[in-house]
């Protein structure tokens, strides 16, 4: 099992949060999620929930009924698009 964290929910710049200690390289799940423009990149987003581990990450927001979350690790910001697209087809 992976760290977990439960953060309350909170507004965050994705560059940011990425650079923060608690994120870096951690599975997060974003809500209400600003993209730059022409782009799959987060910009700003509220913070949902964070975990090492991908799998507990999803079966918390499953059993959370928060099903529209947009989950993505922050190490990946250049891969970005490609993680999108990969958990936007899983869901259709």
């Amino acid at each position: 099992m992976g760290k977990r964290m439960i953060a309350t929910r909170f507004r965050a710049n994705w560059v940011d949060l990425c650079d923060a200690d608690d994120y870096a390289g951690r599975w997060v799940a974003l809500d209400n999620v600003r993209y730059a423009p022409g782009s799959n990149e987060p910009l700003e987003a509220d913070v949902v929930d964070v975990d090492d581990d991908l799998v507990e990450l999803c079966n918390r927001m499953r059993a959370a009924d928060q099903t529209s979350c947009c989950v993505i690790q922050c190490s990946l910001r250049k891969s970005v698009s490609r993680i999108s697209r990969a958990v936007t087809s899983r869901s259709a």
